[in-house]
């Protein structure tokens, strides 16, 4: 195929600096442009993931905090939910125990990562009334409206609040970000209304910000536009597929606004209309799929690659900000706060489960997403300032027919974003695919022969990229970091594709070592890059190394910081900063590689220190301790979506089990039960903790930590059957099972435990 041309477009209007709640609420250091956001005068893109500390266990903030840096956020974003703080008028809100907000603040600050306080008061996040207690939603005024007895009502809440963290909103606290209520359409009045309560109450930040998707009319100027985008989502109705809204997030696009988003809640004010972005204001977003939540009637399950997937193609589109929904998972505080076809929603959600199958479980557990995004992650942190003050050009694609590409660049250099994923319709291999990349004062060609791009890979790779004085013309591998080693040159770290041709080209004149190089056109070309180390060095004499990793490396890679200096460590096991130094959270003895070596290096540059876990011998033992019963036709109470299993239904017809676990388990050291099963729905009873989850095919992790040292713990769970007519959304695996049973089924197929326990490493 012939070479995919494009030329850098720049900026469609000056650098301005918008009218914007900084205005007022000033930081030293900190602006806002239409292009980006500045720190210190350089642009910066944040990086936020969205926690709920108070669907967290208290004890767990800090290892969350410390995985959620770890993953490359630098920025937590929590919704404040005002049902969980006060759920009776007649009592003062808490902020004990897990709702202590002010302390999670502080915390968050202790580790190293701003906040951003999404105030609501009507918050969503799948809470029952949105966030607001019942006896406000049952007293006589409008809610979410500018009515004076609502807004009193607000003003206390607010009061209360600032209270808690005013003092962590001034220039040296955490607080960055204000969001002012979730998903309002059609009052900007009442957004300004909130705005001048939330300030009397003592909450201030740089940031003020709303939601703008489904074309919502918001007081721009006086709160920062932010999007939204997920890969699949629960509230399209049961037979409605794999909707619209959700395929044209695996395309590079200047559209921003997500009209599908909250549609279902929407009512009236939903206008189908795609909003426009502002132009006064960079593209940035808040709700990036992390996940999904599973309703009864759908349960979507994202891959590591759709989300990862989503997140590049909007690096690729010019994203500013990318801000994640969810990034660790969680539960709820108590039975009866989520939304539910019972209390007035579309949606049956499940009682407890709010997992969201996120980077970071409810259970801290750590999945493929949070690698995948991890490597985006670290390139951001090495080169996000760069990219930040880059343009997006994006060709006409055919959705189909054509590869999705798209160049952010300033003129003089910039990186190529390429998608090749798309869940539920995959896209094919690309054969033959090379570029040739239009800047200011040249043009690349490149790579110096076609490769291939294998389906479902999605890329990024650079064009005229300078680092330490070197320029990399091109390379068909992706950037994870640069690390600048003391007395030593600058380290460009480089990751591999699985199935795609890896090469990397230099001015000529250069000259390479550590690797096989050849005049090519005008550039020196290195082919079919392996793993380890290279050196060039420029035709003055700078020197730049450089390490390939491989697409399976790539997903061990951590950059942590330590003693002041970006690291490069391998490792299967997650590794945090912590204590002044690293620690892994491991279930496994294993070895962690670290580069600039500490210590004694192996051959290939890297030092290694192994830790070591005890073994851990658990018996499980699975009795079934009452069959399940036929269940009744699932309701549909609401046009297209089946109701969950009442309380009732569960109790008569779901199968009962006894799981017993032998082995010593220690008070506090995070334990795992892994359930594989087939199912409706299920839930479970240790130490008078309760869980649940609607069936997706995927395992069921289930808590287990002791609350005292124990020799034998018992689990109880129940399985609602299955059966082949269910009338649910499964993902495809998943559904392959239900329409094959000849049954209901409610079976427990295997059970498996892991304690992780944390272990220092000795890198400096």
């Amino acid at each position: 195929m012939p070479a995919l041309k494009i030329s850098h477009v720049g900026w469609d209007a000056p650098e301005t600096r918008p009218q914007m709640a900084n205005d007022v609420d000033t930081r030293p250091g900190f602006a806002l442009t239409n292009r980006s956001i500045l720190r210190n005068g350089e642009p910066w893109i944040p990086v936020t993931g969205e926690m709920h500390y108070s669907r967290q266990p208290r004890e767990r903030w800090a290892d969350a905090l410390r995985l959620i840096k770890a993953g490359g956020i630098n920025v937590v974003a929590t919704y404040i939910f005002w049902i969980h703080h006060q759920p009776d008028e007649q009592e003062a809100p808490s902020f004990e125990g897990n709702l202590d907000l002010a302390a999670f603040v502080q915390l968050c600050q202790e580790v190293g990562l701003e906040v951003i306080l999404r105030l609501g008061p009507w918050c969503h996040g799948e809470v029952r009334n949105g966030g607001h207690p019942d006896w406000v939603v049952n007293a006589d005024y409008t809610e979410r409206t500018n009515d004076p007895r609502y807004l009193e009502a607000v003003r206390t809440w607010f009061g209360q609040i600032g209270r808690e963290v005013a003092g962590l909103c001034g220039s040296d606290g955490p607080v960055i970000g204000i969001q002012l209520e979730n998903e309002i359409y059609d009052q900007p009045d009442h957004i300004l209304a909130l705005k001048d309560i939330a300030r009397e109450s003592g909450l201030f930040a740089p940031l003020w910000t709303a939601t703008a998707w489904g074309s919502a009319d918001i007081p721009v100027g006086e709160v920062f536009p932010l999007y939204g985008g997920y890969s699949d989502g629960f509230w399209v109705d049961t037979e409605q597929g794999w909707d619209e809204s959700f395929q044209t997030h695996f395309t590079f696009s200047h559209q921003w606004d997500d009209p599908g988003i909250g549609k279902d809640l929407a009512g009236a004010a939903w206008t189908g209309v795609v909003g426009a972005k502002h132009p006064d204001f960079p593209a940035a977003t808040c709700e990036l799929g992390g996940g999904m939540a599973k309703a009864y009637h759908r349960r979507p399950a994202p891959t590591a690659r759709d989300i990862a997937a989503v997140a590049l193609c909007k690096l690729g589109s010019g994203s500013a900000w990318q801000g994640y929904y969810m990034f660790v998972g969680g539960t709820n505080p108590r039975k009866g706060l989520q939304e539910s076809h019972a209390t007035g929603y579309p949606n049956d959600l499940p009682e407890l489960n709010y997992d969201f199958g996120a980077p970071v479980g409810a259970h801290l557990q750590i999945r493929e997403s949070f690698h995948r995004l991890r490597n985006q992650h670290s390139f951001l942190e090495a080169f996000g300032s760069r990219l930040a003050a880059m343009n997006a050009t994006i060709p006409e694609n055919d959705d189909d027919g054509g590869l999705r590409w798209s160049l952010r660049s300033d003129g003089a250099s910039g990186f190529v974003f390429i998608n090749n994923h798309r869940p539920h319709e995959p896209l094919p291999a690309r054969t033959g695919v090379q570029f040739e990349i239009g800047l200011d004062d040249q043009s690349v060609l490149f790579p110096h022969r076609p490769v291939d791009i294998p389906a479902g890979e999605f890329l990024s790779w650079p064009v005229q990229l300078e680092a330490g004085g070197v320029v990399v013309r091109w390379a068909t591998l992706n950037v994870l970091t640069v690390l600048e080693p003391e007395g030593e040159p600058p380290v460009l770290v480089l990751t591999a594709n699985d199935g795609v041709d890896a090469h990397l080209a230099v001015p000529a004149g250069y000259t390479a070592e550590g690797h096989p190089s050849a005049p090519v056109g005008g550039e020196l070309v290195l082919e079919d890059l392996q793993p380890g180390f290279l050196t060039v060095t420029s035709d003055d004499g700078a020197r730049l190394r450089v390490l390939v990793l491989s697409a399976s490396q790539a997903l061990e890679a951590w950059t942590p910081t330590v003693s002041g200096r970006r690291r490069l460590v391998l490792s299967a096991a997650p590794v945090v900063e912590r204590d002044g130094g690293l620690a892994v959270y491991a279930y496994q003895s294993g070895t962690v590689a670290a580069f600039p070596p500490t210590g004694q290096a192996d051959d290939d540059g890297f030092s290694r220190h192994p830790f070591t876990v005890p073994s851990q011998a658990h018996e499980v033992t699975i009795t079934r301790a009452a069959p399940a019963s036929a269940p009744p036709a699932r309701p549909v109470t609401v046009p297209g979506r089946a109701s969950a299993p009442s309380p009732d239904d569960f109790a008569t017809h779901a199968a009962r089990y006894t799981i017993s676990v032998s082995g010593q388990a220690k008070a506090g050291e995070r334990s795992l039960l892994g359930l594989e099963l087939v199912g409706d729905a299920a839930s479970s009873l240790f130490d008078g903790r309760e869980e649940d989850v609607f069936w997706d095919g995927s395992a069921w992790d289930i808590d287990i930590t002791p609350a005292q040292d124990t020799d034998r713990r018992v689990i109880e769970a129940a399985v609602y059957p299955l059966a082949a007519d269910t009338p649910v959304w499964l993902p495809d695996e998943a559904d392959r099972v239900r329409v094959a049973l000849t049954e209901p089924t409610a079976e427990i197929l295997s059970a498996s435990v892991v304690t992780v326990r944390t272990k220092h490493v000795p890198v400096q």
